[in-house]
């Protein structure tokens, strides 16, 4: 079975948690970015690391504002489920900017980054990173990767919401950048059952196809019971 949670911020203790103890051995678990593992290279984050390693179920996500990039691109390129990913452990994965996967049946459009509403502050204490936003050679490849599934996925898996979406919660409706509008894009043109994003933790159905989710973890399919 799949799920969906929010930012995890590199604690540990999230997967100690009531809602956590619905995942399973051989489920697969999603987080919608800020994922936090990989931050400073620690060796209390390399022991946290091996931890997640020893779950039973897989851990795949996308990136948010939030991540040491630098440490991320050094890990090496691969192939899971159809689409390229960046391998932290055995079952843990970074799902790369606009690839389709194909996981348990469904076919899921992923796509990571997002903006530091505190840049300034994180750009003068070192931890704040160019990447987190995408590049336009980023976005045109989700776009030439949903041309390719002729626009119809299943689910997507985002850490920003689209511009649509950000207004409706309130939350920066004044300001979006290329993300938020490629989303509005994306929203536009494919076919889709739901779509999870993760940066304004909260836990909110905003419509029947757009969920925002924080501490939750959510069944993908969201007419299946959680086990």
């Amino acid at each position: 079975m799949i799920y969906v949670t929010g930012d995890l911020h590199g604690e540990l203790a999230r997967f100690s948690e009531r809602q956590m103890k619905v995942v399973k051995k051989r489920d697969t678990l999603l987080v919608c970015g800020d994922f936090g593992f990989v931050w400073d290279g620690s060796k209390e984050e390399q022991k946290a690391l091996k931890a997640l390693g020893k779950f039973p179920f897989t851990i795949a996500f996308v990136d948010g504002a939030h991540e040491n990039f630098e440490l991320l691109d050094r890990l090496p390129v691969s192939e899971w489920c159809g689409g390229k990913v960046r391998r932290l452990q055995e079952n843990t994965v970074q799902l790369m900017r606009g690839e389709i996967y194909e996981i348990e049946g469904e076919r899921i459009f992923a796509f990571g980054g997002g903006e530091s509403p505190d840049k300034d502050i994180r750009r003068e204490d070192g931890h704040w990173w160019a990447k987190e936003l995408p590049t336009p050679e980023e976005i045109e490849e989700g776009r030439r990767n949903l041309e390719a599934s002729f626009h119809e996925v299943d689910y997507i898996i985002t850490h920003e919401p689209s511009a649509a979406v950000k207004g409706m919660l309130n939350i920066g409706e004044d300001y979006v950048n290329s993300l938020n509008i490629f989303f509005d894009e994306v929203a536009k043109t494919c076919k889709f059952k739901r779509w999870f994003f993760g940066s304004c933790h909260v836990d909110k159905v905003i419509s029947p196809r757009q969920i925002a989710v924080f501490g939750d973890v959510l069944p993908l399919d969201l007419n299946k019971k959680k086990r």
